[in-house]
């Protein structure tokens, strides 16, 4: 498989080039099956042309997306295979499950979701896309949107923590390569779910995976969870 790299010559670039050797398959400049990217958000609306046009599959690890560049990126899975994740890790993948089903079975009236993260001090976004994943997760568990009840960083005099909210707190320093943990407290009891990485590889190996998984697959907006084989079945 003929595999495209955007960003070649950056930290995630170097590793995904790689790895998609250590995978048998052939990094390219042009005429790619697919694209890995994990640029900056100022570079998906021209990306998503770039490739609508070209007809490579495009797997997209970019956070920080405004809502017109999401709406791009969702007409882009009309003509081409789109596998877009805020994490390429299959671990992150499987919690991001458990938390979907955690949040299902807990009353969020007594159980408070908090999810806190912890980066190195050259991310430039806050919280992270991985965060914002699992609070979509936990909010679609509640049966419900994470825009209607995100509460992000406190200050000052805020009162009583409102029942059903989602928290997150965002920790920057030092060369954290990523660490979070949603956390459900109840009076009783807590439970905790931690990811830690370790290695920037482990996204780079995520990301080549599902380039690969995207051979022959028709247009449309796939995750990591179909990647892993996760969404069969549902």
């Amino acid at each position: 498989m003929r595999i495209r790299v955007m960003g070649q010559t950056g930290r995630m670039g170097r590793l995904v080039t790689e790895e998609i050797g250590a995978a048998g398959a052939t990094c390219v400049d042009n005429q790619a099956s697919a694209t890995i990217d994990f640029t900056h958000a100022s570079t998906v609306q021209h990306h998503a042309a770039a490739f609508s046009a070209d007809g490579s599959a495009w797997i997209l690890g970019t956070t920080g997306l405004s809502v017109s560049d999401q709406e791009v990126v969702n007409t882009a899975a009309t003509k081409i295979c789109v596998v877009q994740a805020a994490n390429f890790s299959p671990g992150v993948n499987l919690v991001l499950a458990l938390a979907k089903l955690l949040a299902r079975a807990l009353p969020p009236d007594e159980y408070d979701a908090e999810i806190l993260e912890m980066h190195h001090r050259q991310k430039v976004d806050a919280p992270s896309g991985t965060a914002f994943a699992l609070g979509r997760a936990v909010a679609s568990g509640r049966g419900t949107e994470l825009e209607f009840v995100a509460q992000m960083g406190r200050t000052g005099h805020t009162g009583p923590r409102a029942a059903g909210g989602i928290g997150f707190s965002a920790m920057r320093g030092g060369q954290v390569v990523g660490e979070h943990t949603l956390l459900f407290a109840a009076a009783a009891e807590h439970i905790a779910l931690t990811h830690r990485a370790f290695d920037r590889r482990v996204f780079a190996r995520g990301a080549v995976r599902a380039a690969l998984w995207t051979e022959g697959k028709p247009p449309g907006l796939y995750s990591m969870m179909d990647v892993l084989g996760m969404n069969e079945g549902a």
